[in-house]
């Protein structure tokens, strides 16, 4: 079992940056893939990227590819999504999530709010 606490979020102007931090705590990380996704109301929730806790790999969704930066930080247990260059269209509740794989994350935290003014 994996907890996840997230922070970071806030409101930003259009083209400012945020970063966001995950907290996580579990036996088990070094096994872990590790994502954030987002959310608006009536949409999906979105895969925006992904990294495994010890590893080079990394996922991004197009949208967010060369302004989005996902990164572990084994020694505090923390990870990361740096966010630069900021649009409104990224505005969403970004939640960061732990699983086995991309196709199957299965622990949660409970969500920050990122605002983006034009």
């Amino acid at each position: 079992q994996v907890q996840l606490v997230e922070s970071g979020g806030g409101l930003v102007q259009a083209g400012g940056s945020l970063r966001l931090s995950c907290a996580a705590s579990g036996r088990t990380l070094r096994t872990y893939m590790m994502g954030w996704f987002r959310q608006t109301p009536g949409k999906e929730r979105e895969l925006v990227a992904a990294t495994p806790w010890i590893g080079d790999y990394t996922y991004y969704t197009d949208s967010v590819q060369g302004r989005f930066t996902i990164s572990t930080n084994t020694a505090v247990n923390t990870v990361y999504l740096q966010m630069n260059s900021l649009k409104p269209e990224d505005t969403a509740v970004y939640y960061c999530a732990a699983g086995s794989s991309m196709a199957n994350f299965q622990q949660w935290g409970q969500g920050t709010q990122v605002t983006v003014s034009s």
